[in-house]
């Protein structure tokens, strides 16, 4: 075998390739590590949108739950407010306690409760020992007095004559003239205190200050009796016409005329219906009850009314043209003030300020404030509050879809 046909087995012949390979391979290696940390990096990133899209839906399913579930209806059409009813407390004309003007002992009484008397009837006497002891000391005083004072006037009168022929001095004639006025002024001074004593006691009887009928007595036979106001001895009330005071709302405090008659019902006299007539009022509104006090009188001659009863009293008023009724369960009441709530643009609460008319309990009108279309919730919770979402449900509680 010739040398030509043998191969080259020279060292470093079988690397004289590699460069060549290096440089085909090295792209691929690369573009297949940026394949892998795009693949990863969009795992991490689908990874994260995922969590963040859960963490969305599951903070709007919380908030959905949170949002309470309520009710709502129109409010109802009311008649026109003409006619309504209002309690009045019945009082009497005159309403006056007895009191003792002088101290003693209640020696005796001649009227218990229920008896009529007349102006002037002698109620009790009072027996006063030491007033009248003090009231003859004090006209003994007086008719010493009175004895010295006229001795005076003498003994002036006799020196006013001698003076004229300087049988007396002047200086005399003048102690004896100022002596006879000094006397006089203490008569004068003695038939005060006189008529004083005589006064007091003449608060011995007790009198009826006017007709009426005793409603109280508190004092019985032999009791002490002491001076002002600490011990009521008898109450006495003028019956004949009574005073019924009733609170009417502001919104018609325009509404009602002086000299107007008033219909007036009782409990005790099924049945039956009273004319009073509307003689004054406060002419203020309360600032508290946003009311104003009005007096209707009645006669009651007859007897069948006593004070402080409870009356119904029937005010007539112009018609205020138709009204909304809403279920007293609808009003919330905020520091603000009254206020209803309704449902605006599907589930949003709505608090709107309102003023209400009549009150039965059960319904209240709305004279003010609320829209007759107006979605009003029936029972809305107390945690209410503007802006607030909510779920519509029907009248069985449960959330219709298109309350979302």
């Amino acid at each position: 075998m010739s040398n030509e046909s043998k191969p080259n087995l020279q060292p470093g012949n079988e690397h004289e390739n590699a460069p060549e390979q290096k440089a085909f391979s090295s792209p691929l290696a690369i573009i297949g590590m940026i394949v892998v940390v795009l693949a990863t990096a969009a795992l991490a990133i689908s990874g994260r949108l995922n969590r963040s899209h859960a963490d969305t839906v599951l903070a709007e399913r919380t908030t959905d739950l949170a949002a309470p579930t309520v009710i709502v209806a129109p409010p109802k059409q009311g008649a026109p407010l003409s006619n309504f009813v209002l309690p009045g407390n019945v009082a009497a004309w005159t309403d006056s306690p007895i009191y003792a003007r002088t101290s003693g002992y209640l020696t005796r009484w001649y009227f218990d409760i229920g008896a009529r008397v007349k102006k002037g009837a002698l109620l009790a006497e009072i027996a006063t020992p030491e007033l009248d002891q003090q009231l003859l000391q004090a006209e003994a005083e007086l008719a010493t007095a009175q004895a010295t004072a006229g001795n005076a006037h003498t003994q002036a009168e006799r020196y006013q004559g001698l003076v004229s022929t300087d049988a007396v001095s002047r200086q005399d004639t003048d102690t004896f003239v100022n002596q006879a006025a000094a006397t006089s002024a203490a008569v004068r001074s003695a038939q005060a205190n006189v008529q004083r004593l005589r006064e007091l006691q003449s608060f011995e009887k007790i009198y009826a200050p006017f007709d009426g009928v005793i409603t109280a007595r508190t004092v019985d036979t032999g009791q002490l009796i002491d001076t002002g106001s600490a011990k009521e001895l008898f109450h006495l009330q003028a019956i004949q016409t009574l005073r019924v005071y009733a609170n009417l709302p502001q919104f018609y405090s325009q509404t009602v005329k002086r000299g107007s008659k008033i219909d007036l019902t009782f409990a005790e006299h099924p049945g039956k219906t009273y004319e009073g007539t509307l003689t004054r009022t406060s002419d203020a509104i309360d600032p508290v009850s946003r009311t104003l006090l009005v007096e209707i009188d009645v006669n009651n001659r007859a007897g069948e009314l006593m004070p402080g009863a409870l009356a119904q009293v029937h005010f007539k008023t112009p018609p205020a043209g138709p009204t909304l009724v809403v279920p007293a369960a609808a009003l919330v009441f905020r520091r603000e003030g009254l206020r209803v709530g309704t449902v605006v643009n599907g589930n949003v609460a709505h608090m709107i300020p309102v003023v209400i008319g009549e009150d039965d309990g059960a319904n209240v009108q709305i004279v003010s404030g609320l829209g007759a279309n107006d979605q009003v919730i029936q029972d809305p919770p107390d945690s209410l509050i503007e802006g607030e979402k909510v779920f519509v449900g029907n009248a069985s509680g449960q959330a219709n879809a298109g309350g979302k």
